[in-house]
């Protein structure tokens, strides 16, 4: 009986003995140092793991007084390490942390994050202040490149040459750089905090309205703009913006890159102005007809065309649309205007003049992978003949308020610039009093509203029949500011020319 308790004790101690020895391993082979002080005035080192040694020490070193822990604390913590302790214990604390850097015996730093826990007896006197070191070096180390990378970025951002906007999840802004305040002539306390809606210009601000829910849901979008500086002056900009999300993926806010386009306008709406002196100032005074014409381009300048030349045999009344738009489709139109008008001067059939042109025209876009839709009508002055040619062009459409029937007037043939030796079909009709001509380019029916749908040729037609009582100039503006509503004010993908021809009594 006695024997069988002695082994139970002797298995107990060595099963306790074989933990200590695990828990010592563990402690040993851990970054962790474990120590333990007493509350003695001075106090003193009772306990310290081996693994001090992983900074080069001896742990019996620190036992025997050798050295003390104030020695290995970083000289310019030091002070602070000490202050902190004596608040800590002045406030009666039993729990403190704090980060610091110490010194290994080669010199080499390390920083520490220290939790210190106070122990007590039954009276609630201290007894021994006990707790881990544990190394944070590598975690400093991250923390530090961390703060580098987002101050190098933040030094990318405040000198980049665009404006940079970052913007909450209502847009209103948070952030803005100093080149977003120089274009606007801001300082950042007029600024952050307000709405990106109070620096647009009124036509911009109605467009960011009414695509509000379609620009945030987009992941990136890129667009234009015209904001407001403090001095009343108009920004045209480019904008490029995407939605910022958290590590979770969920949106947090906007960012917006904000390119200042004054430069560039300026010499596009020279170009501008150039391109619009080339177009008719003013609709020729017919007899019985009622003429108007406008056009659009969806860029400062495009590539439709419209015209009207008078020549020794009529009225001679053409719709152009070159393939693409911006300033290489603007020059290619302005190649095509000036020859129409030196061949219309000289006697010949409209089919003649359009085969013409395209052997011209051949031979200017050879290789560009270009081309121009045409449409040429001539109203014969002594007749009520109509006489056209359609180069791939849309036709024409006739409406007839007293039948209220539209027709075409179509035709086959390829495009201008396709192939030098096409052919192309002259037809010719009686325009009666009272019938609409209306010639437009595919910018009408094919520009989209926010959401995608089309304006279409049925919406383009009602528009023709609503207004077929008033004169061509509003049916023209009617149309062009219907297609303005529809898209919400967002430019259109293509150029959007119309020109409509109203027949009226001969004198």
């Amino acid at each position: 009986m006695h024997d069988d308790s002695c082994r139970t004790w002797v298995d107990e101690f060595r099963e306790v003995e074989a933990r200590l020895r695990l828990a010592q391993a563990i402690v040993d082979n851990s970054p962790v140092v474990l120590f333990r002080r007493n509350a003695e005035d001075p106090p003193q080192l009772e306990y310290v793991s081996d693994n001090i040694g992983n900074y080069g020490y001896e742990a019996a070193d620190f036992l025997a007084g050798k050295v003390s822990f104030k020695d290995i604390v970083h000289p310019e913590d030091l002070e602070r390490f000490q202050q902190k302790v004596i608040r800590h214990t002045e406030d009666g604390d039993d729990v403190y942390t704090d980060e610091y850097r110490i010194l290994t015996r080669s010199g080499e730093e390390r920083w520490i994050a220290d939790r210190t826990v106070v122990v007590r007896d039954e009276e609630g006197n201290r007894l021994y202040h006990q707790g881990i070191l544990n190394d944070i070096t590598r975690r400093k180390q991250v923390e530090d490149e961390l703060r580098r990378a987002e101050e190098r970025q933040r030094r990318i951002i405040e000198t980049a040459a665009e404006g940079f906007l970052f913007m909450d999840l209502d847009l209103r802004i948070l952030d803005a750089n100093r080149s977003l305040l120089n274009m606007l002539g801001y300082t950042a306390d007029e600024v952050l905090g307000r709405s990106t809606y109070d620096f647009a210009a009124p036509g911009f601000k109605r467009y960011l309205y009414a695509n509000r829910d379609r620009l945030i849901a987009m992941e990136h979008r890129t667009f234009e703009g015209i904001l407001v500086a403090r001095d009343g002056r108009e920004v045209p900009v480019l904008i490029h913006g995407n939605i910022l999300r958290d590590e979770n993926g969920d949106p947090e806010g906007h960012v917006a890159f904000v390119s200042d386009l004054t430069g560039q306008k300026k010499a596009l709406q020279l170009a501008e102005e150039v391109q619009q002196s080339l177009l008719p100032s003013s609709a020729p005074e017919a007899n019985g007809l009622d003429i108007a014409g406008r056009s659009l381009s969806s860029a400062e300048v495009g590539g439709d065309y419209y015209d009207f030349v008078q020549s020794a045999e009529g009225l001679n009344v053409a719709v152009g649309d070159i393939s693409g738009h911006g300033v290489d489709a603007a020059l290619l139109m302005t190649s095509a205007r000036a020859f129409l008008r030196m061949r219309v001067l000289t006697p010949g059939t409209p089919v003649r003049i359009v085969r013409e042109m395209n052997r011209q025209l051949s031979e200017d876009l050879d290789g560009t992978g270009r081309f121009m839709t045409f449409f040429l009508i001539r109203f014969e002055d002594e007749s009520r003949t109509a006489r056209w040619v359609r180069a791939g062009h849309d036709p024409a459409l006739v409406y007839c308020p007293h039948c209220e029937r539209f027709t075409e007037l179509g035709g086959s043939g390829l495009p201008l610039g396709v192939d030098p030796d096409t052919e192309f079909e002259e037809s010719d009709t009686v325009i009666e009093p009272g019938q609409i001509i209306a010639i437009g380019t595919d910018g009408i029916w094919e520009a989209r509203s926010p959401s995608g749908e089309l304006f279409g040729k049925e919406r383009y037609r009602r528009l023709l029949r609503l207004h077929a009582t008033m004169s061509a100039t509003h049916i023209v503006d009617a149309v062009l500011e219907a297609v303005d509503e529809f898209t919400s004010g967002i430019r259109p993908d293509d150029d959007v020319t119309l020109v409509v021809v109203k027949s009226g009594e001969r004198a």
